[in-house]
């Protein structure tokens, strides 16, 4: 339920990003048109006028030129989003938010799982070794991570055989690695489904384009880089979004494989720990 509802938040959050942005964009334009509004206002014989007037003069014709025709990348990704059909290019978008959602919370989930096994390991076995076994459980239950879960299983059947130990071990390892792993097929569905829609767009761009050349009986080129323009748009940000979820997909299997190798190596130091524990342990008893 904790993990249904941080989705959500998440896809309120990144469908929320756009409509700020717009409003901003908005605010902005609107500052821009009140500003020049007032510059016109000023009485053409002022100083200030004269002055404002001198100064567009010194600016020259080229300054203005670059400036307008050099938009940025947010404002031309976003100009040619618009272009495309509204109908492919959301389901494009719904697929990057629930994409990315995916990928957040894979994120903060493995971020959360990481500790320091190393230390981890160093205080169990002095615990161990001192035979303070419930102070260890203590540790494990206080410390979060599939590391100290799966070590906490471990000192549960400590008085146990050693093959029930590694069982027990084995068989709740597998659970906390699918933990892990939850939730990566639908980012997977995303990757591959993005370039699909993107491709799907294309396909109907042409047949609108050989629909508007039958309809106008004549093979213009206007009427044919219509569909094409819509088309090759929306393959490209299906492609774009692929990208960007492999990127964070690759970034989750990497932490996931970091978790899994400290999983194994504190598997088998609690392993050797337990063993050294029933070795003394049943040495003292028979001294006794």
């Amino acid at each position: 339920m904790k993990r249904r509802i941080a989705l959500l938040a998440i896809c309120i959050l990144l469908a929320g990003c756009p409509v700020i942005m717009a409003q901003g964009e908005k605010l902005a334009e609107t500052t821009s048109v009140t500003v020049a509004d007032s510059m016109e206002a000023l009485p053409q014989d002022s100083a200030v006028g004269n002055g404002y007037e001198e100064a567009l003069e010194d600016i020259g014709e080229d300054g203005p030129a670059e400036a307008v025709e050099s938009p940025g990348m947010h404002r031309t990704l976003k100009t040619k989003f618009v272009e495309g059909t509204a109908g492919f290019m959301s389901l494009v978008a719904v697929a990057l938010v629930l994409g990315l959602a995916f990928c957040i919370e894979r994120i903060i989930y493995l971020t959360l799982s990481e500790i320091n096994a190393k230390r981890l390991m160093e205080d169990i076995s002095r615990r161990v070794e001192a035979g303070d076994i419930e102070g260890a459980k203590d540790l494990c239950r206080d410390t979060r991570g599939p590391v100290a879960s799966i070590c906490y299983q471990g000192l549960l059947r400590i008085s146990e055989t050693m093959e029930n130990i590694e069982r027990s071990i084995i068989s709740y390892g597998s659970v906390q690695s699918a933990n892990l792993e939850r939730g990566c097929s639908w980012i997977t569905l995303f990757i591959s489904i993005a370039p699909s829609l993107g491709f799907l767009g294309t396909v109907i761009g042409m047949v609108m384009a050989f629909d508007q050349i039958r309809l106008a009986g004549d093979i213009n080129a206007t009427i044919v880089a219509s569909g094409m323009k819509v088309a090759l748009i929306t393959t490209i940000f299906g492609i774009i979004v692929a990208i960007v979820l492999q990127l964070f997909y690759n970034y989750i299997l990497s932490k996931i494989e970091h978790l899994t190798s400290q999983m194994e190596e504190s598997a088998i130091s609690l392993m050797d720990v337990i063993m050294k524990y029933k070795l003394t342990h049943d040495d003292s008893t028979q001294e006794n």
